[in-house]
């Protein structure tokens, strides 16, 4: 079941789950690719997850923290504040 849309470039939520409401409106995403349907995970105001960045589980992105590159945030993992967490893809 789908948890949430991207409009504008921002995930907003489909339905409650964690502290997420329906209707709130989180962070920045590149694609649904950087961020799973599955568990609690959410990206939150302010923070931007893109790139290949991989978001699943219960992981949470939030502050003005930046998730980029070849990386993936997962289980209880958290990105806050102003963190930014960027693995260049090898080419």
């Amino acid at each position: 079941m789908r948890k949430y849309e991207i409009v504008d470039g921002r995930v907003k939520a489909l339905r409650d789950f964690s502290d997420v409401k329906k209707g709130e409106v989180g962070g920045y995403v590149k694609g649904e690719h950087n961020l799973s349907h599955e568990g609690d995970c959410w990206v939150y105001e302010g923070a931007k997850v893109s790139e290949y960045a991989d978001v699943y589980g219960d992981a949470k992105v939030y502050g003005y923290a930046k998730v980029s590159g070849d990386i993936v945030v997962s289980g209880y993992a958290v990105v806050s504040r102003n963190e930014q967490i960027n693995r260049k893809t090898s080419t």
